[in-house]
């Protein structure tokens, strides 16, 4: 079954990380990908550009509304996502468990559904 791990976390300047916080971030996502690819279970993954480059789509009365940036008004973002395909929820939570981003932020879990049966989601 294929399980999204999204997370999220405070957005904050790389300047304000520091180059040193912000290699070893990038080393500790690098190690986890690669744990996730040797043990199979890695489908896809994305790192999000910050949220000031997000465009929000809603409708109003019926009128679509374009907003510039995220539509929630939070401090934390969701800043990447990794899909991976694992047998159930255990196994989905213990690699999320892993995720470097538990250490500043959250990891949500939930799980995919990539096509329809009569109009009903099937899970992956």
């Amino acid at each position: 079954m294929r399980y999204m791990l999204l997370f999220h976390y405070a957005e904050e300047a790389r300047e304000s990380i520091g180059e040193e916080a912000m290699a070893a971030g990038m080393r500790a996502f690098a190690s986890y990908t690669a744990t996730l690819e040797q043990a199979g279970v890695l489908v896809s993954g994305q790192v999000l550009r910050p949220s000031t480059n997000a465009t929000t789509l809603t409708l109003v009365d019926g009128e679509p509304r374009i907003q510039d940036g995220p539509f929630a008004d939070t401090r934390e973002q969701l800043g990447g996502v990794v899909i991976i395909d694992v047998p159930h929820l255990d196994a989905a939570l213990e690699w999320a468990r892993q995720a470097p981003p538990l250490s500043w932020g959250s990891v949500e879990i939930r799980p995919g559904a990539v096509h329809t049966e009569a109009g009903v989601w099937v899970p992956s």
